[in-house]
């Protein structure tokens, strides 16, 4: 079968939508650090459209942080590969082509801030999730302990991190007298821009205060909220797509047909016309990255932990389980009080449209997927809505079982006694607890809440909360999810 790329692409099925621009007169002028499925299902995507409606220099390098895997699989492509939307009504094919080249910083760390560093680069993106920020998720501080921080400040020009990337760059673009690029998070973290500029800032003034302050003055770091579920592709997936294009592809990406994307228009030396593809361009983004946050992700992490216990493979078989949706609607009773509506929302219309989503058959998006890096996920997704409804007095039950839950998936083993494979920086610690604590939910709860970096050092002070997070642990161990779901009030 014919692989896919630029020669090939005329001869696919005239029902699979492809770029509607030259490609071969496309310049790079983002860079996007961490170009994993989710920033080729929506960055991407956006900056696609936006190509197509007025057209410029804003083709992007992708830039791999640790394997060589995604450069391997795209370049025989020339950089192309196909989305594949599933919706209830069918698959819907699209070739996108704004992805130019990938770069593998661990081959040529090099080359990577090189391409940085240049002048045509204007925007730098990033998609390296919680953990890659290098940060204590529970103040949004630089780690400067961390393995990698350490690291980079030892080997200034061969950073491994996201963060030790962008100042070495920052710090050439400063000695040549170019202008600072616009460094644009793209990840799941409250305030992310306010974040990333914070991290930024404190590891150049470890090198050097004048790029600290030089990078204050004139950088932007805008905040961004994006949505969409994209989940892992699978072997199935790459020969569905194979059989459908008439082509060979190795690094096709699956999402729902849903996108948003709200951004802080902040930039330094332009941006695409992005708003023409849907993007929401408005001056304060805080609003809609709270609302997704607690009740999209919130509900997502509460819904792959209970759903995996339950036997649930996927987020629309553990949502369609009348059970756990109604698990997820007294979730979002606990959680709508706390989040200031963003302008023209209905909150409880929201709510309404994520079950939806969530049950879209055609998503195959894995419990086990979303029950990743929880240490780095929970302090953002629950913890923070929790600290609210005490400090209000208000009921957090629901909230608390999602803790449990995930308490009770770190430990390692399902319901049946088989292993779970726990993906998370923790992980050791975590294994290290659950040994010592057996299935005594109660030492099992005070040792996994005794992880400031997770919980702070106010929340295992609060007895109502360690004393409902451990009751709901002891019902999971004895009862299990469902029952213990199925037991929780309407």
């Amino acid at each position: 079968m014919t692989r896919l790329s630029s020669t090939s692409l005329a001869g696919l099925p005239a029902s699979v939508r492809r770029p509607a621009y030259d490609r071969a007169a496309l310049k790079p002028g983002i860079v996007h650090l961490g170009l994993g499925a989710f920033a080729r299902a929506h960055l991407a995507e956006y900056t696609d459209d936006a190509l197509e409606h007025a057209f410029g220099a804003w083709g992007i390098v992708g830039a791999s942080l640790q394997r060589p895997d995604q450069r391997d699989r795209l370049k025989p492509q020339d950089g192309l590969y196909t989305f594949l939307k599933r919706a209830p009504e069918g698959p819907q094919l699209r070739v996108i082509g704004s992805v130019l080249d990938v770069l593998v910083a661990p081959e040529n760390p090099s080359a990577l801030i090189a391409r940085l560093a240049a002048a045509e680069t204007r925007i730098v993106s990033l998609t390296v999730t919680e953990k890659g920020y290098c940060h204590d998720p529970a103040t949004g501080k630089l780690k400067d302990s961390h393995p990698d921080i350490i690291h980079d400040l030892e080997h200034p020009t061969a950073p491994r991190s996201a963060v030790g990337l962008l100042v070495a760059a920052l710090r050439l673009r400063m000695a040549e007298g170019l202008g600072p690029f616009t460094a644009l998070s793209c990840d799941n973290l409250p305030h992310n821009g306010k974040v990333l500029a914070g991290l930024v800032r404190d590891f150049a003034a470890l090198r050097d205060d004048r790029l600290a302050a030089w990078i204050e003055a004139n950088g932007a770091f805008p905040a961004t909220m994006v949505d969409r579920i994209v989940p892992a592709t699978t072997d199935a997936d790459i020969a569905e797509v194979a059989s459908l294009l008439g082509a060979e592809d190795a690094a096709p990406v699956i999402g729902e047909p849903f996108r948003q994307w709200a951004i802080q228009d902040t930039f330094v030396s332009g941006r695409p016309d992005w708003q023409v593809a849907g993007a929401q361009m408005v001056s304060e983004v805080a609003p809609f990255e709270f609302m997704k946050l607690r009740m999209l992700n919130g509900a997502h992490s509460c819904l792959a932990y209970l759903g995996y216990l339950s036997g649930h493979e996927t987020v629309a078989e553990a949502s369609a389980d009348p059970v756990l949706s109604r698990m997820l609607e007294g979730l979002w009773s606990e959680v709508i009080p706390t989040v200031p509506a963003p302008e023209g929302v209905d909150l409880a219309e929201y709510a309404r449209a994520l079950l939806v989503r969530f049950r879209n058959p055609a998503i195959r998006h894995r419990t086990w997927q979303i029950a990743m890096d929880g240490s780095q996920k929970l302090p953002q997704r629950l913890l923070g809505t929790i600290r609210d409804r005490l400090k209000a007095g208000a009921s957090f039950e629901h909230l608390a079982l999602g803790v449990a839950a995930w308490m009770r998936y770190a430990t390692g083993t399902d319901e049946k006694g088989a292993a779970i494979d726990v993906r998370d920086p923790l992980a050791a610690e975590f294994a290290r607890i659950a040994a010592s604590a057996g299935r005594n939910a109660q030492a099992l709860s005070q040792g996994l809440i005794g992880i400031e970096a997770i919980f702070g050092s106010d929340l295992p002070r609060e007895a109502a909360f360690t004393s409902a997070v451990a009751c709901h642990l002891e019902s999971l161990f004895a009862k299990g999810a469902r029952a213990t779901a199925e037991a929780m009030p309407a």
